[in-house]
């Protein structure tokens, strides 16, 4: 891995600590270089501001000149009332090279902020980068496809079901899978069940984990009735084209919903929790999707990558590039 490619990733790294708080803007990670150093680094403040490159420039103070920008995204080239344009701060911060991770989809944006820096006479490369593609991948899937990057959790039993045949579901996984869980909601922007789950189990759906309890997510129910206190409705699954500050939604259960999002080819990751029991006759973690062959079922997810937590497996699943929706 070349240097570029190294401090890219390490960007992307700090662009994490910014989800889910940075919401509407997106997560970005920024880091300045200077002979091998570190000399600023940032990423995107809650409310969406300052942007990562300001807070990074800022760090780096004098440092900066003749030093390498490497930034997750595009800088912005719009200015607004909440701060100025980091392509602007860029010009001025006596910076020779900027390597970004991806361009900007947005409008006001997308190229202008690479020319504008150039125009300057600072240098631009703009890499490929997965690690930074996939930290933005929420606010990417939302500026092309109009709609969140889309999660689904199951925590099932080895022969795939998610409860008892009486409904009882606590607990199938342990306490390090289900702490795992909870960090996953804290980085997302929402968490949807659907109507039926909401009514037996009466979930919390919120973050129990040390210092995080504020990163719980906005609560959706998939329903046709009028959802709960404290709960926002959604009539089909894609009511979520219409969610346009979210990015990162979570959706847990159960099996009616799970189906429905799969039919409807709006899944894009899978977090798979097997547990080490066998529970036999039960309720099954994704409901019937109306397959008439098995050569339809294949082809259509790839595993990233699997751990151990504790006793319990975690599976994580991606879509492949031919059956993006």
């Amino acid at each position: 891995m070349n240097e570029d490619a190294r401090w890219l990733d390490a960007a992307a790294g700090l662009a994490g600590r910014a989800r889910p708080l940075s919401r509407p803007n997106p997560a970005v990670g920024a880091i300045v270089v200077a002979n091998g150093t570190v000399v600023g680094r940032g990423w995107t403040q809650p409310g969406g501001r300052p942007h990562a490159e300001a807070v990074a420039l800022e760090m780096a103070g004098n440092a900066a000149r003749g030093a390498t920008l490497y930034v997750t995204l595009e800088p912005c080239a719009h200015r607004s009332e909440r701060g100025p344009a980091c392509a602007d701060l860029i010009v001025g911060s006596g910076l020779a090279r900027v390597v970004a991770g991806s361009q900007d989809p947005d409008p006001r944006t997308a190229g202008a902020g690479f020319a504008r820096i150039e125009s300057a006479g600072i240098d631009v490369t703009v890499m490929d980068s997965a690690l930074c593609k996939k930290s933005l991948a929420g606010y990417l899937m939302q500026r092309r496809k109009g709609r969140p990057e889309v999660t689904l959790k199951l925590a099932t039993s080895l022969d795939g079901c998610i409860a008892l045949t009486s409904g009882e579901s606590r607990w199938i996984t342990g306490a390090p899978a289900r702490a795992h869980a909870h960090a996953l909601r804290a980085k997302s922007d929402a968490i949807l069940v659907g109507g039926e789950t909401l009514r037996q189990d009466d979930p919390r759906l919120d973050v129990r984990l040390p210092g995080l309890g504020d990163r719980s997510p906005a609560r959706f129910v998939l329903t046709g009735k009028s959802p709960p206190d404290g709960f926002v409705g959604l009539s089909s699954p894609g009511g979520i084209r219409d969610l346009p500050d979210i990015q990162y939604l979570l959706v847990e259960g159960g099996a009616g919903t799970a189906a429905s999002f799969l039919q409807d080819d709006l899944v894009d990751t899978i977090i798979l929790y097997r547990a080490p029991v066998v529970i036999g006759e039960g309720r099954p973690c994704i409901a019937d999707l109306g397959l008439d062959n098995l050569a339809a079922a294949h082809g259509k997810w790839r595993l990233r990558r699997s751990q151990a937590l504790g006793s319990d497996l975690l599976e994580v699943y991606s879509r492949t590039p031919c059956s993006q929706a």
